[in-house]
């Protein structure tokens, strides 16, 4: 690792270079570039899940550190490292003062992979319209955490109000192994009867405030069009916000998976007995990384987005997004508008 104190761009592409000569092998099948926005306090937690992310897919790691945007004097310092602590391939961790802060894509620009795609992730709290700020604008996806917001479903909405086709959110990505285990479990439900299943309604018990649990809401009313509300738990939900769901199917049949509160889910289903389904909470690595496995518009995604907000047409709008310059010191974000290529 090399640490480049009160140092400029090009000296951090020019050091990044220069490690890149004497690593050999080590360095080849980026696949892309994962640049990720984090606050000090939360530096830390997003290496780790940088790191296990990079170890599922090779890609070059830039994280960018906003520090004292106030500073009187722009400064940059910035850690260079290959194969080190932030794993096997490229990393750069930039820490930015002052008003070079408000240009952090001036730095990161030319450290991009060549011919590789780009995904931008916002460990914290995203700004309200992407569009703002540059390193989302020219990703390919942009990954936000809804769950981190004082108030989660607010936040839903400002989402999809400001959403484009390649957006997506890791409060959608811990319902996971809630849409996994409910769907194989309509699966087998439909096995049973050897024809299709048809869901008329349904509940999920837990936190109506979690916005992982509104999601789950609105997958299931936008796949079987039925109406689906998130009513109080008893319990502690966890991360996902969900605690219980119960379906109502056709035929006056009923469908229950419940949380066992040990990293499983105990499964209730008509004229089966009950089975137990691993059903772990997952670290934010495996989040991220699963987020990585794919870089196309995320449709299932968007279709729960809309049936939660009540918005409609995202998947039809416009991937390239237009950058929108403001200044939060004068607190205008629509002042000054100019086109940037995504």
């Amino acid at each position: 690792m090399t640490t480049l104190w009160d140092t400029t761009g090009s000296a951090v592409v020019k050091e990044l270079a220069a490690q890149r000569r004497t690593g050999g092998a080590v360095l080849s099948g980026v696949a892309l570039t994962l640049v990720v926005v984090a606050d000090e306090s939360r530096v830390t937690e997003a290496e780790e899940a940088a790191t296990h992310a990079a170890e599922a897919h090779p890609c070059r790691v830039l994280i960018v550190v906003r520090r004292q945007i106030d500073a009187p004097v722009p400064r940059l310092d910035a850690e260079v490292q290959i194969g080190g602590r932030l794993g096997p391939g490229e990393a750069v961790v930039m820490r930015m003062y002052g008003r070079l802060a408000l240009h952090a894509e001036s730095v990161v620009l030319p450290l991009l992979a060549a011919d590789a795609p780009v995904v931008t992730w916002w460990d914290g709290t995203p700004p309200d319209r992407i569009g703002t700020d540059a390193l989302g604008v020219f990703a390919d996806r942009r990954i936000t955490d809804s769950s981190l917001a004082e108030d989660p479903i607010a936040t839903l909405r400002v989402r999809a109000e400001d959403y484009a086709p390649g957006d997506s959110d890791l409060a959608w990505t811990r319902s996971t192994a809630w849409r996994a285990v409910l769907a194989s479990t309509l699966d087998s439900v439909s096995g049973r009867r050897s024809d299709a299943v048809e869901v008329h309604g349904g509940r999920i018990e837990g936190d109506p405030g979690n916005a992982t649990a509104q999601l789950v809401a609105g997958w299931i009313s936008s796949r079987c069009g039925c109406p689906v509300e998130v009513v109080q738990g008893s319990c502690d939900p966890g991360p996902s916000g969900i605690e219980a769901v119960a379906l109502q199917l056709d035929r006056d049949e009923h469908l229950e998976v419940r949380a066992d509160h040990r990293g499983g889910a105990v499964i209730s289903q008509p004229y089966r007995p009950d089975s137990t389904l691993a059903l772990p909470e997952r670290p934010l690595g495996d989040l991220l990384s699963e987020e990585l496995r794919r870089l196309d518009p995320d449709e299932p995604y968007s279709e729960a987005l809309e049936a939660t907000t009540g918005l409609s047409g995202l998947s039809d709008r416009a991937k390239v997004r237009e950058h929108v310059w403001f200044d939060p010191a004068g607190g205008d974000r629509a002042a000054g508008q100019e086109a940037v290529t995504s």
